[in-house]
C-alpha cells in the first residue's frame, strides 16, 4: 500500500507548506464578484480582509473538480494506490465527497476522516496521520487516534456582524435585523456533536458575556494545559489578545496561540469575529 496524504486550504496553509511535509493540499475556492480564486494561492487573508472592508460579495466552494482529478491522476502515475484525506468538514463543504468520487473513478482506495471543523485541528489531524504512518502504525490505530482528536475538539465563534450570516442563509433577514438592533451576540459552534454544521449555543447581549460563556464551556469540556487552544480573529487582533488573556487567567496553565481566522470561514462570519478552537492533540 502506497498512501498519499491529502488535505485542503481550510488548514490555513499553502500547497508549498504541505509539500515540505510530504502532504498534498488542494485550494478551496473563494469567489469575489463572480471571479474565482484559489485560497492561500491566488488570494490570501489580507486580500479577503480588504474585500470585507470594501463590502465586496464573496462566496466559498470546494476545490475545482478538475484540479482534484489532475492531482489524483498524477499520484496514481507516481505509484500511489491509496488516498488518505482530512479535508474541511463535510458539514461545511462537499470536498470530501468530491475527493472520494475522484479516487473511485481512478480505481484508487480512498480513506477519508472527518475533522468536524477546519483550521488548526484539520491541520493537526492530517499531520498526525502522516507521522503515525511513517512510524509504522496501523491504519486502524491512525483512524482511531484521529477520531479521538476530532471528538475532543470544539470550535466556538462570536460573530460581530450578523449580515454575513444572513447572506449565507444562517439567519433570516428579520432575525439579523432584530439581532443588530438589540445588540445580540450569537454564540455559535461546530464539532462532532453538530456533525460539522454550525449550530447556535446561546445568544447574549454583550461580547463580555459571550466570552464568559465560552470560558465556562471550555472548563466544562475539561480544557487544560494538555489542550491546544487557538484564538482566531477577523481583523480584530487587539480584541483577540484580550480574549486570550481572559482564557489564560481562567484556566491555569493553558497556552494560547493567536491566528487570523481562515478565509474559508471569515468570508461567512465577517469582520470582528472572534473564534476559539480547543482540542487535545496526540501525545507520543
Amino acid at each position: 500500500m502506497k498512501i498519499a496524504f491529502v488535505t485542503d486550504s481550510g488548514t490555513g496553509r499553502s500547497k508549498a507548506y504541505w509539500a515540505e511535509k510530504g502532504i498534498y493540499s488542494l485550494p478551496l475556492q473563494i469567489e469575489v464578484n463572480g471571479h474565482s480564486f484559489d485560497e492561500e494561492e491566488t488570494i490570501a487573508i489580507p486580500d479577503v480582509l480588504d474585500n470585507l472592508h470594501a463590502k465586496l460579495p464573496m462566496k466559498t466552494s470546494l476545490p475545482k473538480l478538475g484540479e482534484i482529478e489532475d492531482l489524483f491522476e498524477q499520484l496514481k502515475k507516481e505509484g500511489y494506490d491509496t488516498i488518505f484525506a482530512v479535508p474541511i468538514c463535510t458539514g461545511l463543504s462537499s470536498t470530501m465527497n468530491a475527493m472520494e468520487m475522484a479516487a473511485r473513478m481512478l480505481e484508487m482506495e480512498f480513506i477519508g476522516v472527518d475533522c468536524y471543523s477546519t483550521a488548526v485541528v484539520q491541520a493537526d489531524m492530517i499531520l498526525t496521520a502522516k507521522k503515525m504512518w511513517d512510524e509504522g502504525k496501523t491504519m486502524e490505530e491512525i483512524i482511531r487516534e484521529l477520531n479521538r482528536i476530532a471528538a475532543s475538539c470544539d470550535t466556538i465563534l462570536l460573530v460581530d456582524d450578523l449580515n454575513h450570516l444572513k447572506k449565507g442563509g444562517r439567519l433570516t433577514p428579520m432575525a439579523a435585523a432584530l439581532g443588530g438592533l438589540l445588540k445580540i451576540k450569537p454564540i455559535l459552534h461546530v464539532n462532532m456533536e453538530t456533525e460539522g454544521r454550525i449550530d447556535v449555543l446561546d445568544k447574549v447581549r454583550t461580547m463580555n458575556r459571550a466570552q464568559d460563556y465560552v470560558i465556562s464551556r471550555l472548563k466544562n469540556l475539561g480544557v487544560d494545559q494538555n489542550y491546544t487552544v487557538i484564538v482566531a480573529h477577523v481583523d480584530a487582533a487587539e480584541a483577540a489578545q484580550k480574549y486570550g488573556e481572559k482564557i489564560k487567567n481562567a484556566i491555569e496553565g493553558v497556552k494560547i496561540r493567536y491566528i487570523d481566522l481562515v478565509s474559508a470561514v471569515s468570508v461567512h462570519t465577517g469582520l470582528g469575529c472572534l473564534a476559539v478552537q480547543a482540542f487535545r492533540p496526540r501525545f507520543s
